[in-house]
């Protein structure tokens, strides 16, 4: 049983266990006094869609680009800061919902107390006794039911006692006992915003429950199950009518009813894959993976991951942080719910960080790398349901701002698919290739299911992106560029010692659109598609700039070699070309490759991979590389430096992205799978010289398992129904033989 577990209540929120279902979120403390649930809902955000399009952008653009490309950078940048600005800045942020405060008497002296979350089930407990009684919790979100479920037991001399009430603030609109033993909280989230509706409900053996006042009430019970369910209007649906018919359909069903239904349901995806890791000390001294389990079940999960500073990683931490990025994607990421955002699903603020929103320059990719891989195509729906949210008024912002055809992003969204420009923020606001990049993924998700219904929706979603840029793009230097053009939140420096953003064609740029026409190209070919747009979107291809490399060995970031402001910047946006795409490769491109890897070298001598994001992406691009020891020693930066007691990353603040891009990382390190060829322990650390991995999942709906002994592959099977799969398999260069069983 892999778990991650306390040996008290949690102090802060960041100390938390999360429990999530895709729409709803939990944070449980699992306090003996008082029990504080820190609740989330996915639509909880903070006011309805606003057209922030500037109409002054269409009419500078012109201006704007003369500017940069005659060098006077801080003169357009001044414009842009005018004429791009969206009107207003903001747009609208993802907020708590607020507490669950269960409030009881207090027991007295809490002895051989434990709050764990077993990531098997997706259920989190709490247990602890005192001098003569015991008190058991368990708690989970069922997603069929769609239902926080709280289960307590007291055995012995004490009853349960306590008070239950919902805590919001200032920020809603009202709260009170309702007729059926239940307390609700409503409101609306501003003037503009949705309806929300919540409510808490109970059953119990024993003593009493019913509602006062804003509180549900518990005297001398043996055993209590609280219900509780939120909702708001988003989807269309009377939020009060919605949570009142889940909180009576949970109501008919007993609590172990539930339960399994939940563990059912959670297990159809966490099951699919498992990660078994044994380093050095572990081969000869755990006879099973259960029993390296059991071992270091007796030290809390703070203290494990606080002995890597120290020592190795040790695996069974590697497989539980693993697990845990699954189960995060899977909590936080159902079909037919809202994408993950910065913070997944849990957010404990009404201001959070960057507005908890969806910020589409790497963050909101980085959380769906795993997801294919690890075998949950389905969580990927819920982002690609999004790009379809943001397609029409991307078609408002590109025709608006800059006269063009397509849809165009830039470098935030939030829940109404807002697509004008966020901040006041150079480095960052005017960049327009959030599209352009989203849709990337959704011909990674046709890759790797062989869905073509999908693809067939999917392709003109796919093509109005790649149209914008034909619009968009001007002649420069003998080159179709994009104009303005920044490479995310990064700043360079002229010979004349200005700074600036902004220019032409910066090297992302071109990495993005080589990705997004080749596969729009691809596409209209499975379809059977030749028109004129399919025409011209080869000839953009055609004319892009290369990717170039620098007088120093390094990758250009820029058209132009230039000074960076910030040599050791959390951003290595040029090397996207490496991973997450598949353009730069040991055995397609040696000389870009070294290359990026000069370019990561001199990233990390000057201080990058600071942030939990960034490390994490930095541990995929060694795995890029096959450098096993660099790759090993980013993931233990990441586990000392970037990752809270409860494994959330940490950016810092709190931000998912690196929860979901080191869990991408740790498949890159055993097995690889591009263009029509598949590595094996590409980038296996000498740490972890035998294991096995089932169920990941390859190109062209396949899934494989791999085993290892003494860093030596001893298995290799592919499992698939496509009578068409092939690739390439090659172990440490060496082709290696491949047995595929069809089902």
């Amino acid at each position: 049983m892999r778990t991650i577990w306390f040996n008290k209540p949690a102090g802060i929120w960041e100390e938390a266990l999360p429990l999530g279902n895709g729409k709803l979120g939990a944070m449980i403390y699992g306090g003996t006094v008082r029990d504080q649930i820190a609740l989330n809902e996915e639509t909880m955000w903070s006011g309805g869609y606003t057209d922030r399009n500037n109409p002054d952008a269409k009419e500078a653009l012109p201006k704007v680009r003369r500017l940069l490309l005659d060098g006077k950078i801080s003169e357009a940048e001044e414009l842009m800061q005018l004429a791009f600005a969206g009107c207003p800045n903001d747009m609208r942020v993802y907020q708590t919902l607020g507490d669950l405060m269960i409030d009881q008497k207090d027991p007295g002296e809490i002895l051989e107390y434990r709050r764990e979350l077993d990531l098997s089930t997706a259920v989190c407990t709490t247990s602890y006794r005192t001098a003569d009684t015991t008190y058991e919790k368990e708690y989970f979100i069922s997603a069929p039911a769609n239902l926080l479920v709280i289960h307590m037991k007291a055995t012995g001399a004490q009853k349960l006692n306590f008070q239950a009430k919902m805590e919001r603030w200032h920020f809603f609109g009202g709260t009170m006992r309702t007729n059926d033993n239940g307390v609700a909280l409503w409101g609306q989230l501003a003037d503009d915003g949705l309806a929300f509706y919540t409510k808490v409900t109970g059953t119990f053996k024993g003593g009493k429950l019913y509602a006062m006042g804003r509180s549900l009430v518990v005297e001398d019970a043996d055993e209590v199950t609280l219900y509780y369910c939120a909702a708001t209007s988003f989807w269309g649906e009377d939020p009060e009518a919605y949570v009142n018919k889940k909180l009576t359909d949970g109501l008919a069903k007993n609590y172990e009813e539930l339960k399994e239904e939940h563990i059912a349901d959670y297990q159809g995806y966490f099951n699919r894959v498992n990660l078994e890791l044994y380093n050095n000390e572990e081969i000869n001294t755990f006879a099973t993976n259960a029993a390296k389990h059991a071992k270091v079940s007796d030290i809390p999960t703070g203290e494990l991951l606080a002995s890597v500073k120290n020592g190795e990683i040790p695996s069974a931490l590697v497989e539980t942080y693993f697990d845990f990025g699954r189960y995060l994607l899977i909590s936080s990421s159902r079909p037919g719910t809202l994408p993950a955002n910065l913070q997944g699903i849990w957010c404990k603020d009404f201001t959070p960080p960057w507005g908890s929103k969806y910020t589409i320059n790497i963050n909101a990719q980085m959380n769906y790398w795993p997801a294919e891989t690890c075998n949950l195509s389905e969580c990927h729906t819920a982002l690609l349901d999004h790009i379809k949210r943001m397609v029409e008024h991307g078609r408002t912002t590109a025709e608006k701002m800059y006269g063009c055809r397509g849809f165009v992003a830039h470098h935030n969204t939030d829940i109404w698919g807002d697509t004008a420009p966020q901040d006041l923020w150079i480095p960052g606001t005017y960049w327009v290739m959030g599209a352009a990049w989203l849709c990337t993924h959704q011909w990674t998700h046709y890759v790797y299911t062989q869905d073509k219904a999908f693809l067939q929706e999917a392709f003109p979603i796919m093509r109005e992106a790649a149209l914008f840029f034909i619009d968009f793009m001007i002649e420069h230097e003998g080159y179709l560029v994009t104009c303005p053009s920044v490479s995310p939140e990064n700043t360079f420096i002229l010979p004349s010692g200005e700074r600036g953003c902004n220019s032409a064609g910066v090297t992302m740029d071109n990495q993005i659109l080589r990705d997004l026409f080749t596969q729009c190209i691809e596409a209209a070919k499975i379809l059977g598609i030749e028109d004129e747009l399919n025409e011209k979107i080869k000839y953009q291809l055609s004319r892009l700039r290369p990717t170039q490399i620098a007088s120093n060995g390094t990758l250009m970031e820029w058209d132009k070699e230039y000074e960076e402001a910030e040599p050791g910047h959390r951003h290595i946006s040029h090397l996207f070309g490496l991973y997450p795409s598949n353009q730069i490769t040991l055995e397609g491109t040696p000389e870009l490759t070294a290359a990026a890897e000069k370019t990561l070298e001199r990233r990390l001598s000057m201080g990058g991979g600071h942030t939990g994001w960034s490390c994490a992406w930095i541990i995929n691009l060694y795995a890029r590389l096959q450098k096993s020891d660099k790759v090993y020693d980013t993931l233990k930066k990441l586990f000392s430096n970037s990752t809270l007691s409860n494994l959330f990353d940490n950016h810092p603040p709190f931000q998912i992205d690196g929860n979901f891009g080191a869990t991408a990382a740790i498949i890159e390190m055993l097995i690889q799978a591009r263009n029509g060829k598949v590595f094996l322990l590409p980038a296996l650390p000498k740490q972890w010289p035998n294991g096995r991995i089932e169920g990941v999942k390859l190109p062209g709906n396949a899934e494989a398992t791999l085993a290892w002994n003494h860093g030596k592959v001893t298995e290799f099977v592919v499992t698939t129904s496509n009578r068409e799969w092939y690739a390439e398999v090659f172990e440490s260069g060496e082709a290696y033989p491949l047995k595929i069983v069809y089902k």
